[in-house]
């Protein structure tokens, strides 16, 4: 009989759906929904570093997307057999004891911090700041030292701590708090017992400071020194943690009639996007998977045998079971990448919308069919004449942090910058030199793992950037120096997803099995270019010089900030 699972990829910008034959591994159909309320930038605040999502974007896209790739592929409901879902982190949500989210409520709709806290969310820097000193000092357990020893303004504790110093409002009506991927997974099981419901391994290990060595999340003493607020929260958490090939419950009655599924279906526990995107693209020991969008993840996946007590320092956490069960998960990353080139084509754009676009000369007609144009042709004409500036040439140098630094060593309070300017720098000029920011500030990030012993031979690129920009994976290729091969499925994250409902609905033993005969193909590989490699690792000296200068200038107003408080 036919077995098909779907995968729910829960993205920056939207949601996918991916829906899966287990026996012949084909993607039947895929469906996209952008979030509408994201879309109109609703409860951000870009100045202020403030990123916020209201749940009915999500809940209204899970419903779309399933729909839409059942409508599509013709599958009956009941042969529809696990769903798995996996969004971005760390995302939590203030919810009700019944676990509603509160934005949700008419109270609290149109109140940002009632809002899912987006990953890229850096309001709870002093936070961040907070729990770092207090984890180092304290004189207890450093309980970061799994996360690479640095806690970062991305995650689940210091946002909860921002938002409940700013809102008393959200502090007294949140009975807790849900990592996305949690939030969704209850959402549509049968069990909606929060005591016993089944929370993801990869999110609290990853965010959360989870760890079986000191029994689960960090101490309520350590939470109450941060906040009392915390440490009662402690109590409403959960002290185990499962992985994602484990069943969270069944499909309950509501959500099956409404996607026209069954409540045989079974939804496997949550976990995070990249993650799932390693899964999907056959993650293997010594191998590096760069998830590439709007930011970056990097997995590495090693033998407990081989990472045994070491703890590798300032990366995104390294968790049992996170990626693969028996696996030790290693996770880095970049806080921009897509996000670079995106804000560099937003200012060069400001006279085609403010001027061209809002020209009386032209018709509507004519405008609409000129910002098409633009759209299909702006990233990929400066990539055309970029590639054809030779590296003899001065470029800029430029740096990746145009939202801070997630790994190595996470500090969001750093920012970008370009120098080597002349009157001879051109548009191309300046993009070339953010390509090769983002492939130094990746170079940083495999540089760390080697050095802390965690071998690497080959990198996987996964996402739209890798598959639609042969110039940046060259250069990457470039300044690794490791080949680096594309994995064909547009929808990785997705599929990853898809694979470990397969095994949480018992059709594969396991998500080894599972990834091998699921997984993505490759489509490309690209090969270091040995003619080039020496003027990239000069350029890369070059970066590492504007880095310390910033890293240095920042830690000093920092400290000068502190002094005047």
């Amino acid at each position: 009989m036919s077995a098909y699972v779907i995968g729910l990829d829960y993205g920056t910008d939207s949601v996918r759906a991916v829906l899966l034959d287990t026996e012949s591994g084909e993607e039947l159909a895929s469906a996209v929904y952008k979030y509408p309320r994201w879309k109109k930038r609703l409860f951000c605040d870009a100045s202020g570093n403030r990123f916020r999502q209201h749940p009915l974007d999500h809940i209204e896209g899970l419903e779309e997307t399933i729909k839409g790739v059942i409508a599509k592929s013709k599958v009956k409901g009941a042969d529809v057999k696990g769903i798995c879902i996996d969004t971005t982190g760390s995302s939590p949500v203030p919810v009700s004891k019944d676990g509603t989210p509160l934005a949700l409520q008419d109270e609290f709709k149109e109140n940002p911090n009632a809002m899912m806290v987006l990953w890229k969310d850096h309001t709870a820097i002093k936070e961040a700041n907070e729990i770092n000193e207090l984890a180092e000092n304290w004189g207890g357990e450093n309980f970061t030292k799994y996360e690479g020893g640095i806690y970062s303004s991305e995650w689940f504790w210091a946002k909860i701590v921002h938002i409940i110093r700013e809102d008393d409002n959200v502090k007294n009506s949140a009975y807790t708090w849900m990592e996305h991927c949690d939030l969704m997974t209850y959402h549509i099981i049968d069990n909606q017992d929060l005591k016993s419901f089944k929370r993801s391994r990869c999110a609290a290990g990853h965010k959360a400071m989870w760890h079986e060595s000191w029994g689960g999340l960090p101490s309520e003493d350590f939470l109450n020194r941060l906040d009392p607020y915390l440490g009662k929260l402690r109590g409403r958490l959960y002290n185990e943690t499962y992985t994602s090939d484990e069943v969270a419950g069944n499909l309950s009655k509501e959500w099956a009639d409404k996607l026209g599924l069954t409540t045989d279906c079974v939804v496997a526990v949550g976990t995070f996007d990249a993650h799932s995107g390693a899964v999907g693209a056959k993650i293997d020991k010594h191998t590096l998977v760069r998830v590439m969008g709007t930011s970056t993840c990097d997995i590495i996946v090693s033998s407990k045998e081989v990472i045994a007590d070491k703890t590798v320092r300032g990366i995104c956490g390294q968790v049992d079971g996170s990626v693969i069960p028996g696996f030790i998960g290693l996770e880095a990353g970049q806080s921009a990448f897509g996000d670079l080139l995106a804000w560099f084509k937003d200012v060069l754009s400001w006279p085609i919308d403010n001027l061209v676009l809002n020209s009386e000369i032209l018709s509507s007609e004519q405008k609409n069919n000129l910002k098409s144009e633009i759209e299909n042709n702006f990233i990929r004409k400066l990539s055309e004449q970029a590639e054809d500036i030779e590296l003899s040439e001065s470029i800029p140098i430029a740096l990746d942090w145009i939202n801070g630094r997630r790994t190595p060593d996470a500090n969001q309070e750093l920012k970008s910058a370009i120098s080597n300017l002349s009157l001879g720098t051109k548009a191309p000029h300046i993009f070339k030199a953010l390509i090769n920011a983002i492939c130094f500030g990746s170079k940083e990030i495999v540089d760390r793992f080697e050095q802390e012993g965690v071998k690497i031979d080959s990198v996987i690129g996964i996402g739209g950037v890798a598959r639609k920009s042969p110039f940046i994976m060259q250069t990457l290729a470039n300044v690794l120096k490791k080949p680096i091969k594309i994995a064909k499925s547009d929808e990785a994250p997705a599929l990853g997803a898809a694979i470990y409902a397969s095994v949480a609905a018992g059709i594969f033993s396991n998500v080894i099995e599972a990834s091998k005969t699921l997984g993505s193909d490759f489509e490309a590989e690209y090969h270091p270019e040995d003619a080039k490699i020496s003027e990239y690792e000069n350029l890369m000296e070059a970066y590492k010089e504007l880095s310390s200068f910033i890293d240095k200038k920042t830690n000093r107003k920092s400290l000068n900030n502190e002094f005047q408080l």
